[in-house]
């Protein structure tokens, strides 16, 4: 068997420039159905605004990829966004790592989701799944949880139809590959941010608001 032919350096940096285009034009080509999702989004921040400042909380979860955007989300509730207001109600349900690693151990890595939407969850609140694939079965058991325990589910996911966007009280698909449909949820995650904090009362947003 003969070696492999050894690429040069101008080979590997025209393809490398070739691929990065590629990558370039696939989120050209996903952002049609961002646009077109944009009144959801904005629909489920304005929700959110409501539903939190009242004593609701956001719960969030997903796995990979998914979970860092998750994560990312609820940072922005916590913390901030854009301008200062009070923080407000959020759980990624993967960062406890002591429970997620009991919940697998005991109950298997499908109820790892499922048992902190039960535990943490209450009628009223919102849990907001993340799957590029839609049919991981953590996340299913998680949409079965919230249903069962009254909770809003929002899906966020790559091309539908797939069983979470069935299950989800509402759903977003988004089209692209795994790369690709990150990013556009990593975007729906900061137009929720804005549309949330656009609907909030000018005194919630002040930084007085933490002090009082």
């Amino acid at each position: 068997m003969s070696a492999p032919e050894k690429k040069t350096p101008e080979t590997i940096t025209r393809d490398a420039r070739r691929e990065l285009r590629r990558h370039v034009d696939r989120l050209e080509a996903a952002l049609a159905g961002l646009r077109a999702a944009a009144p959801v989004l904005t629909g489920w921040g304005t929700e959110l605004a409501t539903r939190l400042t009242a004593g609701a909380r956001l719960l969030a979860a997903g796995n990979g990829g998914s979970a860092a955007e998750a994560q990312h989300l609820t940072a922005e509730l916590v913390g901030r966004f854009d301008g200062d207001r009070m923080p407000l109600s959020a759980i990624a349900l993967h960062t406890d790592t002591s429970a997620l690693s009991a919940i697998g151990n005991d109950y298997g890595y499908e109820e790892v989701f499922a048992r902190q939407v039960h535990a943490h969850g209450r009628a009223g609140d919102v849990l907001v799944l993340l799957s590029t694939s839609g049919h991981s079965p953590n996340v299913l058991a998680a949409a079965d949880a919230a249903a069962a325990r009254g909770l809003a589910c929002w899906a966020l996911t790559g091309p539908g139809p797939n069983p979470l966007a069935d299950r989800a009280s509402a759903a977003i698909c988004l089209d692209g590959d795994t790369a690709t449909v990150q990013e556009m949820h990593l975007a729906a995650v900061h137009m929720i941010c804005r549309a949330l904090e656009a609907a909030l009362p000018t005194g919630v947003r002040a930084t007085s608001a933490l002090a009082s």
